[in-house]
């Protein structure tokens, strides 16, 4: 009974504000939406409430004494490599942003010093969609994914991880021109419309990239995954909006190079937080080209090293093929391509009239006339009706649950379209309350019924008509049968754009689907739990400086005997002995010299000593 209440009471309050164009949510509603874990600042604060589903608490005591050393590990190896390589902003904003080198960071920290800079940053788990990865982005909200590489994929992860999010999108975003344009990406990105296809590839690799990243999984299912991944990269048919939008967003935001095609300098995330891709993206052998709208049609492979890159003169640029490949999109253009791409996706989605009014819902189907402009259009299931992103009082999900069809275009024989009509325009052509009417459409769609009333917006131009004992056809098919109830007819000449999602968020109850693939929790066996104490005692003694020579010569002897293959630690030891001049040192080189033998992570110890020797010097 209290909750019923408390729905009434909502849905009163609702349609008070939205009277407004005003839509507040209750402080004992908004509670109820907001998770203790999510820090709420001048930036997250704006976020919608149907964002806060993908935000997760950030795994901070999961991280283990090894992952920690990861991040110490590739990050020093970055500061040192990329400070060569990438774009001056990089180093820069790694002071700006609160990043350490030491140390997995924290996302309350990362918050407060990103806040200075208008951004702000939330724990996802892994890939989310991509219409809600935009959509932070839109917000100025960075999306960081809380897992952390293991030391098996410490050279490159398949998977979104802290590294990547943090160390790799985080830094650059303190450069004001690369930071709009993120912004900007984001808002046109999640009006981007998807294909059926899409989200089916997404959940795929989504999939595929938390068995990769888990060390229990089996080869059986790295492989399955592996071969869904393949398939539906050979079989997604024509590019989608969201598919073209996500290789720009690879090409520039993951894996962009900024400067001149002989002399370029790294700004994507991809490679920033690469170690390895770092490297390889400066050979030869990796073809650059120059960044231009074509680049939107060229797909990637993200279990593969790409064989080319794309490099913009200056971020300004990407700002302007954004907008040239904006202007090629349903939101912009409209029209029946626009409508089409609705009903392929199979998604809930928008068009806009050339009136204003907007129609959100799920598009199955449109008429077309002989020029194959299209005359009616309509949706099934769930749909709202709004005027500038705020839904017209009455006209929500609730009303009109069974879906909505209407008419396009001007009545045959009147050159004045209903929306431009004048009252006494109206008049005269019988359009008024308590007239039976029959209002004939250019195209064939006729409209028969009893007036009921108008809606028009602020400036006066008529949105909709409603009208009672209705008979809707198009020459011989009934669109709309009078004991259907009240019939509402959008009005509108042209569709001026269509594109993904609603119009009004609050218009629908769940927007977004939060995936059922969860990344698996590692499985620690006991001498996991082990050696990664051995890292614990090291990072403690480093930070509080009580390292001995005592302490360095029983960790290397317990690593020879029980963990022969762990290299990490062990060069660890090697950076405290040789600050030290401990007279271990020489025994932990060799010990390292032996480990080299293993191609795995031969290049690993030599880059990490390779390291030591140049901080030696300096």
């Amino acid at each position: 009974m209290i909750l019923s209440l408390i729905y009434e009471y909502y849905q009163i309050y609702k349609a008070i504000n939205n009277e407004m164009s005003i839509f507040i949510v209750p402080n004992f509603l908004r509670f109820q939406h907001m998770e203790t874990h999510f820090e709420l600042n001048e930036v997250t604060k704006k976020l919608p409430t149907h964002l806060h589903k993908f935000v997760v608490k950030q795994p901070y005591d999961e991280y283990t004494a090894q992952n920690q050393a990861v991040w110490r590990y590739v990050m020093r190896m970055n500061v040192d490599y990329l400070g060569k390589v990438a774009h001056e902003s990089y180093l820069e904003g790694l002071d700006k942003t609160g990043i350490s080198v030491d140390t997995i960071p924290r996302m309350e920290g990362m918050n407060r010093i990103l806040k200075e800079i208008g951004w702000a940053a939330v724990s996802v788990d892994g890939f989310i969609p991509p219409n809600a990865f935009m959509e932070f982005q839109a917000y100025n909200v960075l999306v960081i994914a809380s897992d952390m590489r293991t030391i098996d994929h410490i050279k490159y992860t398949p998977a979104p991880d802290i590294i990547h999010e943090a160390a790799g999108h985080a830094p650059i975003i303190a450069n004001p021109e690369y930071a709009e344009y993120l912004r900007r990406f984001g808002e046109i990105g999640a009006k981007a419309i998807s294909s059926a296809r899409d989200y089916e590839m997404y959940e795929a690799i989504r999939l595929l990239s938390i068995l990769k990243e888990n060390p229990n999984s089996t080869t059986k299912e790295i492989q399955e995954a592996q071969e869904k991944v393949e398939w539906l990269q050979n079989n997604m048919g024509a590019l989608s909006e969201m598919a073209q939008i996500r290789n720009l967003h690879w090409w520039t935001v993951e894996y962009g190079l900024i400067g001149t095609l002989e002399n370029p300098k790294i700004y994507g995330a991809g490679l920033l937080s690469s170690i390895g891709e770092s490297k390889w993206c400066m050979q030869d052998s990796v073809q650059k080209l120059p960044y231009t709208l074509e680049a939107s049609n060229v797909s990637f492979d993200i279990t593969k090293p790409q064989p080319q890159l794309f490099v913009t003169p200056d971020f300004a640029h990407l700002s302007l093929v954004l907008e040239q490949y904006a202007n090629t999109m349903g939101i912009r253009k409209g029209g029946l391509s626009g409508i089409n791409k609705l009903i392929d996706s199979k998604n809930l989605g928008t068009i806009e009239l050339s009136t204003g009014i907007q129609i959100s819902g799920v598009f199955t189907n449109v008429i077309t006339d002989q020029n194959n402009k299209p005359i009616y259009i309509q949706t099934t299931g769930g749909t709202a009706l709004a005027n500038r992103d705020k839904e017209l009082i009455g006209h929500g999900t609730h009303y009109h649950k069974e879906g909505f069809g209407s008419p396009i275009g001007k009545l045959k024989g009147i050159n004045i379209p209903i929306e431009n009509m004048s009252p006494r325009d109206l008049e005269a052509y019988g359009i008024y309350e308590g007239k039976i009417v029959s209002l004939e459409f250019e195209g064939g769609v006729k409209v028969e019924g009893e007036v009921i009333t108008g809606t028009r917006d602020l400036r006066g131009r008529i949105l909709l008509i409603s009208f009672k004992n209705c008979t809707v056809t198009h020459f011989d098919t009934v669109l709309f049968h009078p004991d259907w109830g009240i019939y509402d007819m959008a009005v509108g000449v042209d569709v001026i754009s269509a594109y993904a999602g609603p119009a009004d968020v609050s218009s629908f109850e769940d927007i977004g689907k939060v995936s059922e693939t969860k990344t698996h929790k590692i499985n620690y066996s006991s001498e996991d739990k082990r050696l990664y104490g051995l890292y614990t005692e090291l990072r403690k003694a480093r930070e509080t400086n009580t390292v001995t020579e005592e302490m360095i010569s029983n960790t290397l002897g317990i690593l020879k005997n029980d963990f022969p293959n762990d290299w990490l630690l062990v060069l660890e030891l090697f950076e405290l002995a040789v600050e030290k001049d401990y007279t271990v040192q020489e025994e932990i080189k060799k010990h390292l010299d032996n480990l080299k033998s293993n191609e795995e992570y031969a290049s690993l110890i030599e880059n990490g000593v390779s390291l030591l020797s140049e901080e030696e010097v300096l």
